[in-house]
């Protein structure tokens, strides 16, 4: 993984002296909590219902064991002991004090770490496929072209105060494993017809109050262009995107009113004025980039005994390989999908303890390499299949080894009204309640690919929009109601869901999803998803279901 050079360090850790010092006077009475707001925010500190909550950023998804460890400490030491991954890959301490804040800004710094642009009308954290430089159907590796766009745009002072709040993500496989569409920017790595490598470029993708997908404004970008196509982007929106109203101010916005082909006939003719300004990386900086990512791999045969023999003679262990184990590009070796998804549980949720055991996983059998998706996992992408049953032992040991990838227990979630003062209605109870009733693994098998997504207010921080199920809480004169949308994707095929009908109060929600989950092993044909089956059908089978005691 990529590593911090002697003026990262030093700035970062400067940073973090530099909050102390604003800290002690807003302790000390000298700031309002008003005035202290925007310095707090700009160093990823909230203020939520209950207490204040740290956003710490890892970038492109990307930890190792040290930095692992780091964060179970501070969890334990100034947190309840536990951590909840985002579907931003961040992770959030949700009772931080606020004298502790600058210490654990002080302790990520120490493992090149920090909290900045996890909040703010900035660009935030650079996300990317989860199993980068692992698999094989990937042109090349994205966290490359991640850590670049996120040198670029640390603090960078013509974007620092953007209209909104900025999300960019890259892929560089068929698969999109991080929901390009759905981004202000989506980078996916193409092949041209001479066999160069560049970016489809996607903008004004969001969800929220106002949800798009994100059109194509260049089919092909060459790589050597990125940042500065990114700038011109970035100009064209700094120059026309709303500051007058807080709702329409995101560039989904600016993209979706002026058009996507006028939109980037704009962005092209600012991208020409700039041609002459040094942006892009000169080829001497893209490959010091690009030589921390490159694991050695061992030179090993493509099958194993031991991992055959795990799978004939225990069943646990196959039906968790069958379903969080993956393919590697390299031989003998496998990406491993680590749940965090317990039924009856929170989705998101780690703690202390289970940080600890994954660092030392992370550590000794996936070549010091550890991943967060934004579906609110981890995952070890570089396992010998020799090690797969040690290391299959030690997940279940420690509450980790739950089979159950992108089946309907694999919820994702944000943390709601339990935490939130945005939010209108609880998420995390819903998502218990839903996976204690499909707490069954032949039956969730038998179920197969459903992604239930859940949000407690519309700013949709759990991605409803884009769930096969998608549920979103919303508040009735003081109750909290849910609304269900059907057929969303934030994959390849991404699609907004469309509504089921009106909404549900709390404790017909998981009954609902029953339903729903009946009709479809009703209704679909051989080798159908209910993502399928919905889109062949249609609503109409689904909402009889679950309104038909109304009539």
């Amino acid at each position: 993984m990529y590593r911090y050079d002697a003026i990262d360090k030093e700035f970062v850790a400067d940073r973090a002296a530099e909050f102390r010092e604003q800290v002690n006077r807003r302790l000390a009475g000298e700031l309002t909590e008003d005035q202290f707001k925007r310095i707090r925010l700009m160093n990823g500190l909230y203020l939520q219902l209950h207490a204040y909550m740290l956003r710490i950023a890892i970038p492109y998804g990307s930890l190792n064991a040290k930095k692992l460890r780091k964060l179970a400490y501070i969890a334990k030491t100034y947190d309840k002991g536990y951590g909840h991954f985002t579907t931003r890959t961040n992770l959030q301490l949700h009772w931080i004090k606020l004298k502790d804040a600058p210490d654990i800004l002080e302790h990520l710094a120490e493992v090149e770490m920090h909290a900045m642009q996890t909040s703010g009308n900035v660009i935030r954290n650079i996300t990317a496929d989860p199993y980068a430089g692992a698999t094989a159907d990937e042109l090349d590796d994205p966290r490359v072209w991640a850590e670049a766009i996120r040198q670029w745009s640390t603090l960078h002072p013509e974007f620092t105060f953007l209209p909104r709040k900025f999300k960019i993500a890259v892929t560089a496989a068929a698969k999109d494993r991080a929901a390009l569409r759905v981004y202000d920017i989506g980078l996916a790595l193409r092949r041209g017809r001479g066999g160069e490598l560049g970016f489809e470029v996607m903008v004004g993708g969001g969800l929220g109050r106002t949800p798009y997908l994100g059109p194509t404004i260049r089919e092909f970008l060459p790589t050597r262009h990125l940042l500065s196509y990114l700038q011109a982007i970035l100009r064209v929106y700094n120059r026309y995107g709303r500051r007058d109203n807080i709702w329409k101010a995101r560039i989904k916005v600016l993209v979706a009113s002026l058009g996507a082909e006028e939109f980037a006939r704009q962005v092209e003719a600012e991208w020409e004025k700039s041609e002459n300004e040094p942006v892009d990386l000169p080829d001497t900086e893209l490959a010091r980039i690009r030589g921390w990512f490159t694991p050695k791999f061992a030179t090993l045969p493509p099958a194993s005994e031991i991992f055959e023999q795990a799978k004939a003679s225990d069943p646990a262990f196959a039906r968790w390989t069958r379903h969080n184990v993956h393919p590697h590009k390299q031989p003998g070796y496998a990406i491993v999908d680590v749940s965090l998804k317990t039924p009856g549980l929170t989705p998101g949720d780690i703690t202390s303890e289970q940080m600890d055991v994954v660092a030392d996983l992370g550590e000794r059998y996936s070549i010091d390499d550890i991943r967060v998706n934004y579906q609110q996992n981890l995952l070890l992408p570089h396992v010998r299949l020799d090690d797969l049953p040690t290391v299959h032992a030690a997940l279940e040991a420690a509450g980790l080894a739950t089979p159950n990838m992108d089946l309907v227990t694999d919820i994702v979630a944000c943390p709601g009204l339990d935490y939130c003062s945005l939010a209108n209605a609880r998420a995390i109870p819903i998502a218990q309640d839903i996976a204690r009733r499909f707490d069954d693994a032949e039956r969730a098998e038998l179920i197969g690919e459903l992604k239930i997504r859940i949000s407690g207010c519309i700013n949709a921080c759990g991605h409803h929009h884009v769930g096969h199920i998608g549920i979103l809480g919303v508040d009735k004169k003081g109750e909290e109601f849910y609304q269900v949308t059907l057929g969303g994707s934030g994959a390849e095929d991404a699609a907004l869901g469309t509504m089921l009908g009106p909404a549900l109060p709390a404790d017909k929600v998981a009954e609902a999803v029953e339903q729903m989950v009946e009709v479809y092993l009703r209704e679909r044909t051989t080798g159908e998803r209910f993502l399928d089956t919905f889109r062949r059908t249609g609503v109409a089978p689904f909402k009889e279901a679950v309104y038909a005691d109304a009539h």
